[in-house]
């Protein structure tokens, strides 16, 4: 019976402590989030992420919020000789945050590291652990870190109309990953959502590969034909920085983003 008490109190003051932890935790995210930007770091946004300038207020002042806590819990690593600087933190930081606009997020919870490269790499192997040797601008590993090429971060960051930037597409493959698969559906909603996600999504991805068999043009480049999970991650890129055309070419999937992110780009675009 003693040995039971034991037990049971030595749970309770476990369950104590993560509790304790979790409200330091949260007092500490509503503080950073209430922050605002250093005015260097707005500086280095305005000046090499046009599309900062072009939020709304509201926005704005909330991914500045955002990118303070992103820098607050995740760590960079510079790779191949890549040098960790505040505007190598803040312009990754600024676009990973813009998914997380106006959503309950866990802020990419199972991310805690991001490896920079100076320019395309080598990986020995993906984020599946499939191995060969592969040059790539980015990659999401699964509970793992998030790579990426830096001059791939800063064209992305600067050409915010050619619907590619590494950013949004590897960290849309994060929200894609929190439910324990990457397989295009992220965590939605409520359980209502993901019939009309399937049927829309699925509907467009066929639509895409039929394009790419035949070379076709198309608002989502591609890419997005290999498979359902990449379909999403392009079809981010494209909802972000080519939203008029995404709105009149494919409307059923524009507004599938659009409920799913709580943006509407054209308004910014």
């Amino acid at each position: 019976m003693l040995a039971v008490k034991l037990i049971i109190g030595g749970l309770m003051v476990i369950a104590g402590v993560l509790i304790r932890r979790r409200m330091v935790r949260n007092s500490s995210r509503r503080r950073l989030l209430a922050e605002p930007l250093r005015p260097e770091w707005r500086a280095l946004l305005e000046e090499n992420m046009p599309l900062y300038s072009r939020l709304a207020q509201p926005l704005q002042l909330q991914l500045d919020g955002l990118i303070n806590l992103f820098l607050s819990e995740k760590r960079f690593e510079g790779c191949g000789g890549q040098e960790i600087t505040d505007r190598v933190r803040v312009t990754i930081a600024a676009q990973a945050c813009i998914l997380l606009l106006n959503r309950k997020t866990k802020y990419f919870p199972r991310l805690s590291t991001i490896y920079v490269y100076p320019a395309t790499y080598v990986a020995k192997q993906d984020g599946n652990g499939l191995a060969g040797d592969q040059a790539r601008l980015g990659e999401s590993w699964q509970n793992g870190p998030v790579v990426l090429a830096w001059n791939s971060v800063t064209g992305g960051a600067g050409n915010i109309r050619d619907g590619r930037n590494v950013v949004f597409h590897e960290f849309s493959h994060r929200l894609d990953q929190e439910d324990g698969s990457a397989d295009g559906a992220p965590i939605l909603e409520s359980r209502n959502c993901y019939a009309t996600w399937a049927r829309v999504l699925d509907a467009e991805y066929q639509a895409l590969q039929g394009k790419a068999r035949k070379r076709r043009k198309s608002v989502v480049r591609r890419y997005g034909a290999t498979n359902p999970a990449e379909f999403f991650a392009v079809a981010t890129e494209a909802f972000l920085e080519k939203p008029k055309q995404m709105k009149k070419k494919h409307p059923d999937l524009y507004e599938e983003l659009k409920n799913y992110y709580k943006l509407n780009p054209v308004e910014w675009m």
